[in-house]
């Protein structure tokens, strides 16, 4: 029977859960950019629009 090298396989699942929490964590930033720049535009021009006018 072959010897499972525990170290290696345990070290592959850490990187593979590390990867996905990474990749959650991006997709939430995203997410919450996208929401802030639906805002943003809206709030942005009003302001140019004053500025222009001063």
């Amino acid at each position: 029977m072959a010897k499972n090298f525990y170290s290696y396989e345990k070290r592959q699942q850490e990187l593979k859960k590390k990867k996905k929490k990474q990749e959650k964590l991006e997709k939430k930033r995203a997410k919450s950019r996208n929401k802030n720049s639906e805002e943003e535009p809206q709030e942005n021009s009003s302001d140019a629009e004053t500025k222009n006018n001063d």
